[in-house]
């Protein structure tokens, strides 16, 4: 999914870069619009999960302070090292997304005609 994102924000920045007709344009923001779609569900099925895996960390780390389990301890360090990838993930997706948004809002604004500043971000 990563590859994908970085594979969509490249095109459509490169894409905006370019002087396109309001056909065109029409064109780009239906099929972004579809790719938003695919990254909203996976951006909540990530959102879901890091919150799950999140609270598992807590209630381990919790459950450690009280019990004093060395099996517990090794939960932890495992939780916490999985946990990482998963916000880094998450950042990606969850930032991704909305610089699609703003692609979408430009590909809106020259299908309409209306004229718009080169500036993306």
């Amino acid at each position: 999914m990563t590859k994908r994102m970085h594979f969509y924000l490249n095109y459509y920045k490169e894409l905006l870069e370019k002087d396109l007709s309001p056909e065109k344009a029409q064109q780009e923001k239906e099929n972004l619009l579809v790719q938003i779609q695919f990254f909203q569900h996976e951006r909540l099925i990530h959102l879901i999960v890091t919150a799950l895996f999140a609270l598992l960390t807590v209630i381990t780390l919790l459950s450690n302070l009280f019990l004093m389990q060395p099996l517990l301890v090794v939960l932890e360090v495992f939780l916490l090292i999985l946990l990482v990838p998963y916000i880094k993930h998450y950042y990606l997706l969850e930032n991704g997304t909305q610089t699609l948004y703003r692609f979408y809002d430009r590909l809106d604004q020259l299908s309409l005609g209306t004229s718009v500043s080169h500036t993306v971000f």
